[in-house]
């Protein structure tokens, strides 16, 4: 992409907000926490492999080299929805459940396991916030780093068939995909507003935040 004029890059604010990859690539640099939030299913299927203690590795989608990587670190590689028969791990969390949850899952996606791994370089702290999730992530953010920290959300949006970011922000109040993308990272970013954050901490201390911790180090290559 050109590169973005200052003010799209938020380079004022501590807690910023942007869509897609190009949103990420605009607001990521100077960021020390990012937050990827891609409900259905990325960070969802994300949060359950942390559940069960898998090891998610996030790829790109379109890199060949996916498959041999997870053969070279002995991973289970999730495919397409379309294409998982039986046994088979694919980006539905359902079908982590359904089975016996591998220790490294090599898990892509067009949307936000490749943002993912377009972050994991660039930012110290990446991590993956779906609805399961939202309340510790800004819990263990709040008291995991100094009051000054950048914090960048990105909702990971969809793709039109020409490869176009859709945002679909029109059907907010319809639970699609985009909107619950939209409503989690608009959730967590609230809860990130520096002058609140002692008062999230004291509402959110019944959250599990080892959950969260585990998912974070999860979305990291």
């Amino acid at each position: 992409m050109t590169d973005p004029d200052r003010a799209h890059r938020q380079f004022t604010s501590t807690v910023r907000f942007d869509w897609g990859t190009s949103g990420a690539s605009a607001i990521a640099s100077g960021a020390d926490v990012a937050v990827v939030v891609d409900v259905l299913s990325f960070t969802t299927t994300l949060t359950v492999a942390a559940d069960a203690g898998t090891a998610v590795v996030p790829w790109a989608v379109g890199q060949a080299s996916a498959a041999e990587y997870a053969r070279r670190t002995d991973a289970v590689m999730a495919v397409r929805r379309r294409d998982a028969g039986p046994g088979d791990i694919s980006l539905s969390p359902a079908t982590l459940r359904a089975g016996t949850p591998p220790q490294r899952l090599v898990l892509p996606s067009p949307n936000g396991s490749t943002i993912s791994a377009q972050l994991a370089a660039e930012v110290p702290v990446c991590t993956g916030v779906s609805l399961r999730n939202a309340p510790a992530a800004a819990q263990w953010i709040a008291a995991n780093t100094d009051t000054d920290a950048v914090v960048a959300v990105i909702a990971a949006g969809e793709h039109w068939p020409n490869g176009a970011l859709r945002p679909c922000i029109e059907t907010c109040g319809e639970p699609d995909f985009s909107s619950r993308n939209w409503a989690t990272g608009a959730r967590t970013a609230l809860c990130l507003r520096k002058p609140r954050w002692h008062a999230m901490r004291g509402r959110l201390c019944a959250v599990d935040s080892p959950t969260l911790s585990s998912s974070r180090h999860q979305v990291s290559n």
